[in-house]
């Protein structure tokens, strides 16, 4: 029997995430249960929303306990099945892995990555849970329209990238904002119409203004902060504002967030403010699935990868995502792609 590696949670971050938050322990590999499978991580990944998982403030999930592995999803392959949807052999995604190598699972609700689809990692990247937000996120509330200006920021990253594409093919004008010049040349690379380099702008506002001079009618907004602040004076009339992801505030998650308010901005621009969790549409999901999927194969829709190879990395990739160093979606390779 293999022995099974996994990050523990081993403190509460006070401020951005360090790498002795977690330690890394060795265990014995789990046995499954009736209605179970027992996997084997192939692709571990690292997502912004996992920054809200190691807080203990009140959040729209339970978090992770100190001592108990790191949550996070995975695609997996099937060494051991007790439930008769699954046998060994099959490749598993789902968000309920955690920073490990082997997870028993409870077979209802974990989902079959199909290989025809794309490559079995990108059930982590546009074909899940990222790529899916972006499509999910924009059809249900950003709803973007021909001729329109979206703003996206993080937009060089998991969800943004996909995002600024799929507003692209409903025929609007996607602008990203970004952390260098090199990831704003790759959105342009993608058919973002214009972009921001947040880290070399003075005035950000000024800057929202010089790409969106119409107004911003969709904000997808994945970092709130200044980012955020400089699109709310911007706005376009009846503006809709898709608040995806918080990641700027990683180093300050336990804290009041006390920035500008723009109560009047919203009133003038009668817009509309709200929060997107995938978990409120998976109705909706094998739809989405199919759809990304296929603007993919028909070369609408690209997408870039960050693999780090190592279990014993998954703190440093973290980290990575944390302070925008990262380039596309972040993945961890645990071991060898049976498909490459």
């Amino acid at each position: 029997m293999e022995s099974n590696r996994q990050w523990v949670l081993a403190s509460y971050p006070n401020g951005m995430p360090e790498r002795t938050n977690w330690r890394l322990e060795e265990g014995v590999c789990p046995s499954p249960l009736e209605g179970e499978v027992l996997a084997r991580s192939i692709y571990l990944s690292v997502d912004p929303y996992m920054r809200g998982r190691i807080s203990p403030a009140k959040n729209y999930a339970a978090g992770v306990a100190i001592g108990e592995c790191m949550h996070g999803g995975a695609v997996a392959e099937v060494v051991e099945s007790k439930h008769p949807g699954f046998q060994p052999g099959d490749i598993v995604e789902t968000i309920n892995f955690g920073w490990q190598d082997f997870a028993c699972l409870k077979g209802d609700g974990l989902h079959k990555v199909d290989p025809t689809l794309g490559p079995i990692h990108s059930a982590l990247g546009y074909l899940g849970l990222p790529g899916l937000t972006a499509y999910l996120a924009l059809e249900t509330i950003g709803e973007p329209k021909q001729g329109e200006t979206v703003l996206i920021s993080a937009a060089s990253g998991a969800v943004g990238q996909i995002a600024g594409q799929i507003a692209t093919i409903r025929g609007a004008r996607a602008v990203a904002v970004a952390s260098s010049q090199e990831k704003l040349d790759y959105c342009r690379d993608l058919g973002f119409a214009d972009g921001i380099n947040y880290r070399e702008e003075t005035d950000l506002a000024a800057a929202v203004r010089r790409a969106c001079p119409d107004g911003v009618d969709v904000f997808f907004d994945n970092t709130a902060g200044p980012i955020h602040d400089a699109v709310m004076q911007n706005l376009a009339p009846f503006a809709r504002i898709i608040i995806c992801g918080t990641v700027s505030l990683a180093g300050k998650f336990d804290e009041p967030d006390t920035g500008l308010r723009f109560m009047r901005n919203i009133l003038v621009a009668r817009a509309r403010m709200e929060g997107f969790l995938f978990f409120d549409h998976l109705d909706k999901v094998s739809a989405a699935r199919k759809q990304v999927s296929d603007w993919e194969k028909q070369g609408l829709i690209r997408h870039r990868e960050d693999v780090i190879d190592g279990i014993e990395h998954m703190p440093e990739a973290f980290l990575r995502l944390l302070n925008s160093e990262n380039f596309g979606k972040q993945l961890v390779r645990v071991r060898d792609d049976p498909f490459l």
